[in-house]
């Protein structure tokens, strides 16, 4: 298959720098030939893994940024994939067009800006930007290549087989294109803006990912001036993906897209000019905002670098394989970019936008219900009161999507309305301004309850929806703190301060993602209540620094980021390297969405080296190269993506356990990032009870090892195989276990 043959490749470029001092030697597994992982994956053998003082080398790392692009391939390949339904292939098709512009926004951007600035090495890997926007660029257009492949062959077909339909202007009967034509003058004409190229109209600044068409014109305008080009914005108002009338169609799903439409009908624009082309394209802008640590005003700030944004500097051109050369250099030209930066594409030049609300249950995933759990059975939100009760007698678990989000609001809703509630402290990272969250929160503090939130408001991509939430919860009366200026408060916390019996008791809620209902149904993520007495002051001194000043309190339970959670990994990590040299049995299973921090990949090759047993469940990026002769034989890394987005954040010491030590498990907000562990506000919260430590270990960790159907293996050369050939579909079990209604 093309995809594999594309991850192969990036293997191939991390394992060959063009750097001479870091070339490296390899032997690749015998396994790799049809692209399978088996059970026990050969190690391979890597030269120059340690300098003349025994330190590690830049060819122990992989890649941050290809690691990366090798997760958006993984992605890609949900879409070849003939066991997922066919509508849910399409969506991993449109998943991947968000996930790479988010790719192109941030990282390619940054190193294009890393290029200009000195093209200076910063990466573990020991690469300048420059090279690694060379391997980028050859693997994206590869990718961006197949994935077109797999719409116009595999995946249109498909859906045309079942009367769902993308129809070209030359597939219209009569009666369709008159409608179109219509449509056209009614719902799309009125807001197109041409504008001519010319010296009293130079060329027009166009907005991040947004489409646009360019114009080829022949003849004199109502001015008689000779223009031979223009532009045509279409405005974000207007529906990339326009269903046709059911009148018109016996009631199928039959659909024009937008460009279609302005492209038959572009001449209605330039009366009396003849257009001899019209070609739609789409540019891609750096999107990171920039702020700087000593602002006044973030809120402000921020606001202002929002609309920057939309005109940052430019990092890709996408035009279709229908534009003539001349006018895709002139584009280029015009945007000061290079010819590997131009992505020419068989389609739509936005995919994201290709996909619609089809009512076709047999070609999505089966459907579920969300569980609840036993302890919060025939609990409501209006009930006052109860689930403090059940919180105050044990800790409640809950595993997200196969539980329900709703206990969270639930009880949030009941601190809101009981007169026994003081207080609510919550840190909102993403939540929108519809969520029933942040109604609850508002709800509180119009009740006379002292609400504090503390709004994360640089939230990638969320900073706008985030400033929304800030300013609806002031104006209900709600304390609302934007954290720490410098670092991003990315910590999932919810307290609850209760008077019973005339004490103060906390409550809290503790998880590894974020406040947000929609997640909650697409992301796997752990949720812990809780009012365990160290855990709780461990949290109220968490809100007590993020809201006000002075040093860091001691935490008795809790981990905590920026200033206990590097450390005590780095700890516990070396606590396992202490039984191992013992004799005794060293053992570490984590779980993240990326590894990319020095020191912790450091320690886990030092622990391999030693003997500890390291299994790493990494969603997408991974620096640390495993299965490698004399450096990390003791590790292996493997990856799960399947129907839903992998997020909790785990990590389990066995701590000689077998002779009676005493097993360690926390989960958190933090991946085993630089930024993570440094430089953000970030939680780890241990896990007490003896039942829900066992759930964890056994559905969160051990599940996710033993499946075979959806995960990939990382070897020693950088390259992901998939695991083929079993049964054991780590999401689908828990699903039969956890969930109700499974049809």
């Amino acid at each position: 298959m093309i995809i594999f043959r594309l991850l192969r490749t990036i293997g191939n470029y991390m394992m060959n720098s063009s750097n001479k001092q870091h070339e490296t030697a390899a032997t690749i597994p015998p396994t790799a030939q049809d692209n399978r992982m088996t059970a026990n994956q050969a190690l391979i053998e890597l030269e120059g893994l340690f300098d003349e003082k025994g330190k590690f080398t830049p060819n122990c790392y992989i890649n941050r940024d290809l690691s990366a692009l090798r997760f958006q391939l993984r992605v890609l390949a949900q879409a070849a994939n003939p066991n997922h339904p066919l509508l849910e292939r399409m969506f991993f098709l449109t998943i991947f067009s968000s996930n790479l512009d988010e790719f192109f926004e941030i990282r390619v951007a940054g190193l294009l800006q890393k290029m200009k600035q000195g093209d200076q090495v910063s990466s573990l890997d020991g690469r300048k930007p420059s090279e690694i926007l060379q391997i980028i660029s050859k693997i994206a257009h590869g990718a961006v290549d197949e994935q077109y492949r797999m719409l116009n062959e595999d995946i249109l077909p498909e859906l045309a087989k079942h009367e769902i339909r993308y129809l070209k202007r030359d597939e219209l009967n009569d009666k369709q294109r008159a409608w179109m034509k219509e449509y056209f003058v009614s719902q799309v004409m009125p807001v197109l803006t041409p504008i001519s190229i010319d010296p009293a109209h130079p060329f027009p600044r166009l907005a991040n990912k947004s489409l646009n068409f360019i114009v080829t014109l022949d003849g004199k305008d109502a001015f008689g001036r000779d223009i031979n080009l223009a532009i045509v914005p279409a405005p974000r108002s207007l529906p990339r993906v326009i269903r046709l009338p059911d009148e018109l169609t016996g009631g199928k799903d039959h659909h024009v897209m937008l460009s279609a439409v302005i492209h038959e009908y572009i001449g209605e624009l330039f009366l009396g000019m003849t257009v001899t082309g019209c070609y739609q394209f789409r540019l891609t802008r750096n999107a990171d905002l920039a702020l700087a640590d000593d602002v006044d005003d973030i809120a402000k700030a921020l606001e202002g670098e929002l609309n920057n944004r939309r005109f940052g500097q430019k990092v890709r051109l996408e035009v279709t394989t229908n534009c003539p050369q001349q006018i895709s250099e002139f584009l280029l030209r015009e945007f000061a970019l290079d010819s590997s930066q131009l992505y020419r594409v068989n389609g739509p030049v936005n995919l994201t936008r290709l996909l619609t609300s089809f009512d076709y249950p047999r070609l999505k995933f089966s459907p579920f219900t969300a569980a609840i759990p036993k302890a919060f059975q025939g609990l409501n939100k209006a009930d006052t009161g109860s689930m403090f009760a059940t919180i105050a007698r044990q800790d409640v678990l809950v595993h997200h999507p196969f539980h329900a989000f709703s206990p969270v609001v639930n009880l949030l809703w009941q601190a809101a309305n009981d007169p026994d509630v003081l207080a609510i402290k919550q840190t909102i990272y993403r939540s929108g301004v519809n969520s029933e969250i942040v109604q609850a929160l508002a709800a509180a503090a119009r009740n006379g309850k002292e609400v504090t939130a503390v709004i994360e408001l640089r939230a990638r991509f969320d900073e706008a929806s985030n400033i929304a939430v800030a300013n609806m919860l002031q104006e209900a009366g709600a304390v609302v703190v934007y954290g720490i200026v410098g670092y991003k408060t990315h910590a999932k916390m919810m307290l609850i301060i209760r008077r019973e019996a005339g004490k103060i008791r906390r409550y809290a809620h503790l998880g590894t993602g974020n406040y947000h209902a929609g997640n909650a149904k697409a992301y796997t993520d752990y949720g812990l209540f809780t009012a365990n007495e160290e855990v709780t002051e461990d949290v109220a001194g968490v809100f007590w620094q993020l809201t006000g000043m002075g040093r860091p309190l001691p935490s008795k339970q809790i981990l905590h980021a920026p200033f206990t959670l590097h450390d005590t990994l780095m700890r516990l990590i070396d606590d396992e390297i202490a039984h191992a040299k013992a004799g005794k049995v060293g053992r570490v299973i984590m779980k993240f969405n990326a590894l990319t921090e020095r020191k912790i990949i450091n320690k886990l090759y030092e622990a391999s080296q030693a003997g500890v047993q390291i299994d790493l469940i990494v969603r997408s990026i991974c620096c640390l190269r495993p299965q490698v002769a004399g450096l990390s034989e003791n590790i292996r890394v493997r990856s799960v993506v399947g129907r839903f987005l992998e997020h909790t954040r785990v990590y389990y010491f066995a701590n000689d356990v077998q002779n009676g030590g005493q097993e360690r498990l926390y989960c958190g907000s933090a991946d085993l990032m630089d930024r993570n562990l440094l430089h953000r506000v970030e939680v780890a919260f241990p896990i007490l009870d003896k039942k829900l430590f066992k759930k964890i270990y056994e559905d969160g960790l051990i599940n996710y090892l033993k499946d075979d159907t959806q995960a990939w293996e990382l070897s020693g050369t950088g390259e992901w195989y998939p695991v083929v050939g079993g049964t054991h579909n780590a999401q689908s079990y828990l699903l039969n276990k956890i969930s109700l209604n499974i049809k």
